[in-house]
């Protein structure tokens, strides 16, 4: 279905009224961001249906690259999506950042990837040595094969078990 039919289809149902209309004008419009991922407007389409929905921060992400953005939505988006890293998966962004439509956008997405790295460099800084970590590795490893040792004496306890009650 072409972009402009679905954009009419949704906002029909979004005129209606209805929870199911709008669930359904959403499902079409992220459907079309999910198409189009560089098309801002179809975001701003999507955040129009979230208001309605009354969810300030699924708003707040889809007008994230927008020239105009509600500061309470951009807030409570960010406190939903605390790090830089998943800030920047849930916006969905596909390709480079150059190739964002806008200045606005392309500025938003190089500061969210630099805020990204810088606290990615701050982990790696913050992570202790090596022998610390491959000593938790070994812990978790340690458990695990706990669990499956323990899975698999309850496999052969009740096939033993059912094989009495068979013969």
């Amino acid at each position: 279905m072409p972009v402009e039919l679905t954009l009419h289809k949704a906002a029909e149902e979004l005129r209606r009224g209805d929870l199911a209309g709008v669930l359904s004008a959403r499902q079409r419009v992220a459907g079309l961001v999910g198409t189009y991922p560089q098309r801002l407007d179809l975001r701003e389409r999507l955040a129009e249906v979230y208001r309605v929905l009354g969810q300030p921060a699924q708003a707040g992400r889809w007008t994230y690259l927008s020239e105009d953005r509600d500061p309470e939505e951009l807030l409570a988006f960010e406190r939903a999506y605390r790090r830089a890293d998943a800030r920047l998966v849930a916006l969905s962004w596909q390709g480079r950042v150059d190739e964002a439509p806008t200045e606005t956008a392309r500025t938003r997405l190089a500061a969210l990837y630099l805020e990204a790295r810088v606290e990615l460099q701050h982990e790696l800084e913050a992570t202790p040595n090596e022998e610390t970590s491959w000593g938790a590795c070994l812990v978790v490893m340690a458990g695990g094969t706990f669990v499956l040792v323990c899975f698999l004496l309850g496999i052969v306890t009740l096939v033993q078990f059912l094989w009495k009650l068979v013969s």
